[in-house]
């Protein structure tokens, strides 16, 4: 549920709504037979509600119908239900199952991987291939939470911190290592 909450939704918000709506929707039968305008009101503060009731309802009736009212524990699987993309769906392999079948490229690890010089990719699919290629399996879920991690907390999308990033004189984006170049002219 989360997981399709997520995209075009800050973390904190999907942080803040998850609580509620799995107390409220324990079960994929309780999704799958909620009101839709009242799912709508209890997702509106995320972005795109609209059709995330939807697909949360959709995905539901797939899942017991489907699936015997479990998550499929494949990538094939998963991308047969509505709202679930490759990002999501190696979200949910990697945390719930510890499967390595992708690594979730999302708005962090798009920046971070260009701005290291890991990918130039200019789409989700190209990034993900480009780091799938240069990482060993084993390690992508691990990747991807630390692309994330540091793409939140370092290398922001506005007022990135190169003065205290670990890979500030490798990096080809930051401003350090620039202000070094410069310094040795």
């Amino acid at each position: 549920m989360a997981t399709i909450l997520s995209a075009q939704c800050t973390d904190k918000m999907v942080n803040r709504l998850s609580p509620k709506l799995f107390e409220k929707y324990r079960t994929p039968e309780d999704l799958a037979h909620a009101k839709i305008e009242e799912l709508q009101r209890d997702i509106h503060s995320c972005g795109h509600f609209r059709v995330k009731a939807k697909y949360l309802k959709t995905a539901s009736a797939m899942l017991i119908e489907k699936f015997n009212g479990k998550v499929p524990e494949t990538m094939e699987e998963l991308l047969t239900l509505p709202g679930v993309g490759r990002k999501t769906a190696a979200v949910i392999l990697y945390a719930v199952f510890k499967k390595n079948d992708g690594i979730a490229v999302d708005t962090h690890v798009f920046r971070v991987a260009r701005r290291l010089g890991l990918s130039n990719g200019k789409t989700q699919a190209s990034i993900e291939r480009d780091l799938m290629e240069q990482t060993p399996r084993a390690q992508w879920g691990k990747l991807h939470t630390l692309l994330i991690m540091h793409g939140r907390t370092i290398c922001t999308a506005r007022n990135r911190k190169c003065g205290t990033c670990m890979f500030c004189e490798e990096c080809p984006s930051s401003w350090v290592r620039r202000k070094k170049d410069l310094a040795n002219e």
